[in-house]
């Protein structure tokens, strides 16, 4: 499989008109950025939907591996919900590699935080694959 980057990634991608537009940088553990849901994020009124969390996280995660040199698709995610996470509330995600590849396999972590506060919350751990 060869993965292709046309910028418009749902997360990250500059030419998504729907797209989250997050933009990671080198910090913490591993990489991070900073986002602030709005409305049509929500699940239950005013709460921001879980499926945009994870997203958040996963993207996180992959970024990290992107940033030490590796193209991953996510393989398995775990994702433990601690606090809602209210529209309108900014938070930082950042996400690091849980040591080297291995049998093609990286794992990964991530945190999502209110910013600046640093409420927890959600934590999440995945298998990153490497593609053949």
């Amino acid at each position: 499989m060869k993965l292709e980057d046309d910028h418009r990634c749902f997360a990250c991608g500059s030419e998504n008109p729907r797209g989250l537009y997050l933009k990671f940088q080198a910090g913490g553990r591993g990489v991070m950025a900073f986002f602030t849901p709005e409305k049509e994020f929500q699940g239950y009124k005013d709460i921001v939907h879980g499926g945009i969390i994870t997203t958040l996280m996963d993207e996180a995660m992959a970024h990290a591996a992107i940033k030490a040199g590796f193209m991953p698709v996510t393989a398995e995610i775990s994702i433990r919900f601690r606090n809602a996470l209210h529209v309108g509330q900014r938070v930082q995600v950042e996400g690091w590699m849980e040591g080297a590849p291995s049998h093609r396999l990286i794992g990964a972590s991530s945190e999502l935080k209110t910013w600046p506060e640093g409420a927890l919350i959600a934590t999440a751990k995945a298998k990153l694959l490497l593609p053949e």
